[in-house]
């Protein structure tokens, strides 16, 4: 039997046997802004929100993210709550809010100017201010917060998302001993040498071993991790199990490769997918050229300047392919508070400029560059009219848009070119994979897309289509709510770590405790 969200209702029914399911997460999953005097609500670009919308459809439950719409609160109730999804709501979004001093501290400072590029092997220098990281340890004890409140009355089981919220598992384990936490890491982790320049390290894994369950996309990173605890803190490492043991709690480390839900494809290309492709065609001047696309935030990490080295590389190898061609980039901006963020997106404008200039003609232009967010409804089209698909990723965690690209091709046409140093690549083996720091070589992958025969296209498309359709998200969801499911005892007789839940006035307690930022901060012993 196949996972699907049918499926995934029955699991989450049975295994949290009634406890409430409470996901924490910087992004939200929808936007409320303002354009032309009216609100609409859009859904950010990410693969993290794209990947648990769906599970969150099936499960139900709240999400936990910052509130970072110009329209979000005039979007709510008095308690930063509404029910979404808009057109069928199934789940509650609570919006947490921040000011610009601490969002600029957490999320620009510590988490993307420190974690991010210390956890991603692409020569970016991480750097540690400690203004960054009060901020950061301030919206850890901020989230702490409104996860209490919304645990409130009973058990449940809540699960952080990402590196935004290291510090997150341990604070909610001393507030709530009965809490059933897990959480999923989704980009790499870091050998031991790498980590150990971070001056708050022993700090972010006293945190993170406040879970229950830690997850990461592969084996690899559970392995780095388990090896950055032994080296770190004082603790027991049980490697037969693969569990830290440490002041009597044990997490456990366990690889749940996320996926993508492959439903996505039919919603986003109706009926009328042929015409709007013809639209967008004339509304970028592509005729009917051959297409190959990239699909990206404009981070350092993409390897969006190698992919167009290649396509430049291409070009003065293969002449004959002029005017033949198009390779069009969406690179959604992202952090441009970063100064790195910033000077990136110059470097892909400046080289797509140049690219054009030194082979274009007035009527044909090889690289088209939308520097703009770009829906899903646009982005699937592009996956089923292209060629060929371009991940370069040069480090990533798993890369979501190699398996989106797979999920659209119903055709079983289409060739993947995917960097080795994804954790897609460990599965989609029937990709093109290429070094992306080779530009010679992903070159040669695209070369591979625009001549590779049908039959060929059709053998390796349905192989990587098989591995899609069955390793989705909802398996991926089920696999974990499996797994941490057996740490929740049902709601008949709620006990479970060995712990009585407190009741709700003790709960209220608690909570109100717990609400004194100073509090927190001296209890974890970092005040």
């Amino acid at each position: 039997m196949g996972w699907s969200q049918e499926r995934l209702e029955s699991v989450a029914r049975t295994r949290l046997g009634g406890a409430k399911l409470i996901v924490v997460a910087n992004r939200e999953p929808y936007i409320h802004r303002f354009r032309d005097g009216e609100v609409e609500c859009i859904r950010p670009a990410g693969g993290l929100t794209t990947a648990l919308d769906p599970v969150m459809r099936a499960c139900g439950g709240t999400w936990v993210a910052h509130g970072s719409g110009d329209a979000d609160l005039q979007s709510v109730d008095a308690r930063g709550r509404l029910r979404v999804p808009p057109d069928d709501p199934s789940y509650t979004l609570r919006r947490v809010w921040l000011t610009k001093e601490q969002e600029e501290g957490y999320y620009y400072g510590f988490a993307n100017g420190g974690l991010w590029p210390l956890c991603h092997q692409v020569y970016a220098r991480p750097t540690f201010d400690p203004a960054h990281w009060q901020a950061y340890q301030e919206v850890n004890e901020i989230f702490a917060a409104a996860v209490l409140e919304e645990a409130q009355g009973g058990p449940a089981l809540v699960f952080v998302q990402d590196y935004h919220f290291a510090l997150l598992p341990r604070l909610l384990k001393q507030a709530r001993p009965d809490l059933v936490i897990a959480h999923f890491w989704h980009i790499p982790w870091p050998n031991p040498e790498t980590f150990r320049v971070c001056p708050w390290g022993p700090e972010l894994l006293e945190g993170m071993l406040g879970n229950d369950l830690m997850s990461f996309h592969i084996q690899y990173h559970c392995n780095n991790f388990l090896e950055t605890v032994d080296r770190t803190l004082e603790c027991r490492i049980d490697r037969e199990r693969f569990a830290v043991e440490r002041n009597g709690q044990t997490t456990r480390v366990r690889p749940h490769p996320i996926s993508v839900d492959p439903g996505l494809a039919e919603k986003y290309l109706s009926d009328d997918w042929e015409q709007r492709a013809k639209q967008l065609r004339k509304r970028h001047r592509l005729g009917d050229r051959t297409l190959l696309v990239g699909v990206d935030r404009v981070d350092y990490t993409k390897g969006i300047p190698e992919r167009l080295l290649a396509v430049n590389d291409l070009l003065e190898q293969h002449p004959e392919w002029k005017g033949r061609f198009h390779f069009l980039q969406v690179g959604a901006p992202s952090r441009t508070h970063l100064p790195a963020y910033r000077d990136l997106n110059d470097e892909v404008q400046t080289l797509a400029e140049r690219i054009n200039w030194e082979h274009g003609t007035p009527n044909w232009q090889p690289v088209v560059f939308l520097n703009e967010h770009t829906g899903p409804e646009d982005i699937f089209l592009l996956y089923r009219m292209a060629a060929g698909c371009v991940v370069s990723s040069l480090h990533d965690g798993m890369n979501l848009v190699a398996k989106e690209f797979v999920s659209a091709r119903t055709d079983e046409q289409g060739v993947l070119v995917l960097s080795r140093f994804t954790g897609a690549a460990r599965e989609l083996t029937d990709a093109v994979l290429v070094n992306p720091f080779d530009v010679r070589q992903t070159a040669e992958g695209l070369l591979a897309a625009l001549t590779m025969p049908p039959d060929e296209q059709r053998r390796r498309m349905r192989k990587m289509r098989q591995q899609v359709d069955e390793h989705n998200i909802f398996r991926w969801a089920g696999h974990l709510l499996s797994e941490v499911g057996r740490m929740v005892e049902p709601t008949s007789t709620p006990e479970p770590l060995g712990m009585t839940p407190p009741s709700e006035d003790e709960a209220r307690a608690l909570l109100a405790r717990y609400q004194s930022l100073d509090t927190l901060r001296l209890s974890m012993g970092i005040a």
